[in-house]
């Protein structure tokens, strides 16, 4: 299975506290510390490996960005976060499509659902 070299995923309605819980769980990062305007940052450890976070609250249509900068975090692909954080927070969860490249529209999105509903969609200006 190809691994992505990093994980991002936006999330609806997230607090810092239960991030923090969840990071600690699966990465065993300390708690997020601010790091600028509406920016937290850690640093996970995952089998010896560092994982560096970056949250960003608000980063989109009132979705919080998350960002693992590695490709040793315990998903293979953005969904799989998605899907995790889904089943945690019980909010929706965005995605990309795949592991970005040039060319491809970086406007393609998975919407997840705590319902368990799983659609492609145009983000922003989706109308959703």
């Amino acid at each position: 299975m190809q691994r992505y070299p990093d994980i991002e995923i936006y999330l609806a309605d997230i607090s810092v506290d239960a991030l923090n819980d969840w990071l600690s769980e699966r990465l065993d990062a300390p708690a997020l510390s601010r790091a600028g305007k509406r920016k937290w940052r850690t640093t996970g450890n995952l089998h010896g490996l560092t994982i560096p976070v970056l949250l960003i609250e608000q980063a989109a249509d009132g979705f919080a960005s998350l960002w693992f900068d590695s490709d040793a975090t315990p998903w293979a692909k953005d969904i799989d976060c998605a899907r995790e954080a889904v089943e945690r927070f019980d909010c929706e969860v965005r995605c990309s499509l795949g592991s970005w490249q040039p060319g491809d529209d970086p406007d393609r999105f998975i919407r997840v659902l705590p319902d368990g509903t799983e659609e492609e969609m145009d983000w922003p200006d989706s109308g959703q």
